[in-house]
């Protein structure tokens, strides 16, 4: 027996389920499509990682990172030697160091960098000191000005492993015919540990300049920015 105004109900419900069926497929096409997103851009950051793509360029460019009172951080030291191994390898006849200085400091990473190399024995008339730029995003904008004024175009770019490609696709952006020649020494490379959590911050960090064409911070690490 039919309960008198029980149609109604159950006819609602049924109109209900296919409308639900529709918006859970959408949700989880959306799930899908970002797990994809993230995963390709998480490989690679991996993948750039591991692909030194030296050759000639006009300019072997530092990306700069933490310095103190004028003394290069263990990070920033091992980018430091491994663009002086590519000046001396006759890749490129000149150096720009790059990176500003935070409230209080003497010296930008650009002259602490520049400083460095030249304790090691590059000449001075081979290096080039960019200061200007807060993170990667300002310092890279500001060598692509420099670059410009001073008539050249390409370059290497160097930087830890997991930071090569944002750095490079940054680069690029900015006008430079950008190539990436990571490190293979110091802290960032040391651990597993430390490893996956670069590669994660990167994969973040790609993602939300690719949306937004800014750095996902500032500050004096400017390889971090």
């Amino acid at each position: 027996m039919t309960v008198p105004g029980s149609e109604a109900p159950t006819e609602r419900i049924r109109a209900l389920r296919p409308r639900a069926g529709w918006v859970g497929r959408v949700v989880i096409g959306t799930v899908v499509v970002a797990a994809l997103i993230v995963g390709g851009t998480a490989f690679r950051v991996w993948q750039v990682a591991r692909v030194d793509d030296r050759r000639p360029v006009d300019a072997v460019v530092v990306l700069g990172a933490a310095q103190y009172d004028g003394e290069p951080s263990s990070i920033f030291a091992w980018r430091l030697r491994h663009a002086q191994a590519l000046y001396e390898e006759g890749l490129a006849p000149l150096i720009v160091t790059t990176g500003g200085s935070a409230e209080g400091d003497e010296f930008t990473e650009a002259q602490a960098g520049r400083d460095y190399l030249v304790g090691r024995g590059v000449p001075a008339d081979a290096i080039v000191a960019v200061g200007e730029g807060s993170d990667t995003l300002m310092s890279l904008e500001a060598v692509a000005d420099r670059a410009d004024a001073d008539g050249w175009s390409s370059a290497l770019v160097v930087s830890d492993p997991w930071h090569s490609l944002r750095a490079r696709t940054m680069a690029r952006d900015a006008g430079l015919d950008a190539w990436s020649s990571p490190t293979r020494s110091g802290p960032a490379v040391q651990t597993r540990e430390t490893q996956f959590r670069y590669i994660v911050r990167e994969t973040a960090a790609l993602l939300f300049y690719r949306l937004t064409h800014a750095s996902v911070d500032t500050g004096t690490d400017s390889g971090l920015g």
